[in-house]
């Protein structure tokens, strides 16, 4: 079929058009008076799914059985303006309107807002700010959605859809704090100064039995890193809700999945104050920013120094308010996919300023694995190529290695949630936190967005920063004596994502070392792992505050100093 590249923006008045077409019906997006008289820049996105069941923005994914949704930037957008989905506006899993099927769907549209931001460097670059959703654009306080609607769409009938943006997402309420559950936050200097506005982290803490009745008890520290974290989860004070209506996890294949978190929460607080259980606290961050829902925790670029904000300004801070010991060796970080990560970069680029990380199911941690390519090797991210065949590189399993979805299509339904590294998506974040910042202010890409072909000269300010088993081998005469005994890595050998082949290679590595610490395989087991052998992932992936409480102290055992506070956290 002959497709018409068609793309309509109607801004403030102006109009334009190219190659316009005169029968393919479209989609035309207008604002809404009520959602204000301000000019608004973003992403507008159309989203058309087949299941009425849920909102289709919530339905959003990148595998076959995904919606189909178009995107599209807008500058200055407003009530008197109206945006056009049209053929020529890029799609996915379809490239193009001209390819949707006729039917009926099931229709919404969502404005996505970016605002400015003055970097310290002098560039200027639209993003959308972190507003206290984790960076996703479903519910980001300040996007503009449609309602849904039941449409009947032809690709051959002349005409155009209207989509009305009418309704402003409400801000979040804040978390209040509780006997166990307190909240905090800084502003930090370093971040302020590089994004040219304030920029805050904050944590949600968990507290000791007894926190308030010991005034003179100082804690060790336990970091949780992960993804945003609204609240502290995994934590409740009743047992499980009697009148609680299942839910079926499809993931797990479990009738009552709801039903098992609630008991985990519970177990937890029981656990928490049992009387042989160990004083501590235990922080999650909330370091949301304007490219993804947490920072990696390292320094970046184009995201900025978080890694010395949350090790000099963020720990610091929340040991003095919370009576933390305030040393190294009363600080641990444990974590899974991107907590694992975390976990595991921050020790490694921070080697002194804690004293163990437990990482289960890290995220590539040798990039010549980042899932299952070589980017120093290959030259492309979406195939294997021969010289008269290609194969497409998966980018998720199940753990018989039935396939979901391919890196291609992972890519391709980011490039349509956001351009430049915007999606707030997976493969974008990895670019946003290890490449160099480009001219234009926004991370350079490691490779073409289309067509997968990978840029070497990028790939190798990857390693060079950020691949930690290239960072280990390169520094290990300096590294080696101060990591003794503080790596713990875990990983299913099917995982979901692949990210067994990276920790593979960095085994090979540490076993010519002597480093002390622990890297041990899920037999069968999917993403995401986390070390516990007689347990499901169901389950264990619900116990992180406890599994590794046990080698927490012997760590501390081993490697206080003399002179240490051993004593007032353990009443």
């Amino acid at each position: 079929m002959h497709r018409l590249p068609v793309k309509f923006l109607l801004s403030a008045g102006l109009f334009l058009c190219c190659w316009c077409s005169a029968w393919a019906e479209d989609f035309s997006i207008e604002l809404a008076a009520t959602a204000g008289a301000d000019g608004y820049d973003g992403r507008v996105l159309l989203i058309l799914s087949v299941d009425g069941e849920d909102e289709p923005r919530f339905q959003v994914k990148s595998s076959y059985t995904a919606p189909q949704i178009f995107g599209i930037n807008v500058t200055g957008f407003s009530p008197a303006a109206a945006v056009v989905i049209g053929t020529g506006v890029p799609g996915f899993p379809m490239a193009d309107l001209s390819q949707l099927p006729k039917g009926e769907y099931y229709l919404q549209a969502v404005l996505h807002r970016y605002q400015n931001f003055h970097l310290a460097n002098g560039k200027t670059v639209q993003l959308p700010a972190a507003r206290g959703a984790g960076q996703n654009w479903r519910k980001a306080p300040g996007n503009i959605i449609s309602q849904p609607q039941k449409i009947q769409f032809d690709p051959h009938r002349q005409g155009s859809i209207k989509v009305v943006l009418d309704t402003v997402l409400a801000p979040i309420e804040e978390p209040q704090d509780s006997e166990f559950i307190r909240h905090f936050k800084i502003r930090s200097e370093r971040l302020s100064r590089f994004w040219g506005t304030d920029v805050y982290i904050r944590g949600h803490v968990l507290v000791p039995r007894g926190f308030d009745q010991h005034p003179q008890a100082q804690y060790p520290l336990a970091i949780f890193h992960g993804h945003f974290p609204a609240d502290f989860g995994g934590f409740r004070t009743t047992p499980p809700d009697v009148d609680l209506e299942c839910e079926y996890s499809k993931r797990f294949q479990h009738p009552c999945y709801n039903r098992v978190q609630q008991e985990e929460a519970y177990r937890l607080y029981q656990l928490w104050i049992a009387d042989d259980f160990p004083r501590l606290l235990i922080v999650e961050i909330d370091h949301s920013n304007p490219y993804y829902d947490d920072s990696y925790a390292v320094n970046s670029a184009n995201l900025g120094p978080y890694g010395d904000a949350i090790t000099y300004e963020f720990i610091p801070a929340l040991e003095q308010q919370f009576r933390g010991l305030g040393q190294a060796w009363a600080r641990f970080m444990y974590g899974g996919s991107t907590g694992g990560w975390e976990a595991l970069a921050a020790q490694i680029k921070y080697p002194d300023e804690y004293n163990g990380a437990f990482a289960a199911c890290p995220d590539p941690i040798d990039f010549r694995q980042l899932e299952v390519t070589n980017i120093y090797a290959d030259d492309n991210a979406y195939w294997w190529r021969g010289p008269f065949g290609r194969v497409a590189k998966p980018a998720h399993r199940d753990n018989q290695g039935h396939l979901s979805y391919t890196a291609e299509m992972e890519n391709q339904m980011e490039l349509v949630l956001g351009t430049k590294s915007r999606s707030g998506a997976q493969w974008d974040i990895w670019e946003a936190v290890f490449s160099p910042m480009a001219e234009d202010g926004y991370p350079q890409r490691i490779w073409d967005k289309r067509s997968g072909k990978i840029d070497h000269r990028v790939a190798d300010y990857w390693r060079e920063n950020y691949d930690l088993r290239h960072i280990l081998e390169r520094d290990w005469a300096t590294l080696g004596p101060k990591l003794q005994g503080k790596l713990h890595i875990y990983v299913g050998d099917m995982d979901n994502y692949y990210l067994n082949n990276a920790v593979k290679l960095m085994e090979d590595f540490l076993n010519t070392t002597n480093f002390g610490g622990e890297l041990t395989y899920g037999d069968g087991d999917e993403h995401c792992w986390n070390g516990d052998p007689d347990l499901p992932n169901a389950v264990s992936r619900l116990r992180y505050n406890s599994m590794y409480v046990d080698k927490i102290l012997q760590r501390i055992k081993v490697t206080a100093p003399a002179g240490a506070d051993l004593s007032s956290w353990r009443y």
